[in-house]
């Protein structure tokens, strides 16, 4: 993923309005994401815990997507799998992230949902670059190529639903 700016992250959304998108935290780290593994950019909102964004390429554009999860899905007592990288974690690791459809479909109250890494981190997770609390990922017959082509597949997917 290329490189990013608190200005290209702000105009990228799509299920949130114009102030909304104006408001939200955007990460300071910016200039030390690693932005040759990131299939998408990923954070938490420090100052509410419920929220997380994402943003990613999507045919040749980004698009920024708002996520809200319920603060009882945050412990989890089992292993939880990521719907995206197919990590496991345990504890609160994966939480069932749900996002306000974009268009007339959100403003009415829809929105879809998708279980993912809590700290939102599987392109790092699929590459090796981070290893989840539970010290391991399963091991996989597929090339890491094909790991990071499901994993954003499965991300578009999910896209695609917030856009139908």
């Amino acid at each position: 993923m290329r490189k990013l700016t608190e200005q290209d992250i702000r105009t990228s959304f799509v299920n949130c309005s114009k102030g909304e998108a104006k408001r939200l935290s955007v990460p300071r780290d910016l200039d030390e994401r690693p932005w040759d593994d990131l299939d998408f950019l990923g954070w938490r909102d420090p100052g509410a815990p419920d929220r997380s964004y994402l943003v990613t390429e999507r045919e040749d554009r980004l698009v920024g997507v708002a996520l809200r999860f319920p603060p009882s899905q945050r412990n989890f007592l089992h292993r939880s799998l990521c719907s995206l990288c197919l990590t496991t974690h345990p504890g609160g690791g994966v939480s069932l992230m749900t996002a306000r459809k974009a268009g007339a479909a959100g403003r009415e109250g829809n929105s879809v949902g998708v279980y993912m890494c809590t700290d939102l981190a599987c392109s790092l997770y699929v590459r090796g670059k981070k290893v989840p609390e539970s010290g391991v990922r399963f091991e996989e017959s597929l090339t890491l190529e094909e790991q990071i082509a499901r994993t954003t597949g499965n991300l578009a997917a999910f896209l695609d639903k917030l856009h139908a």
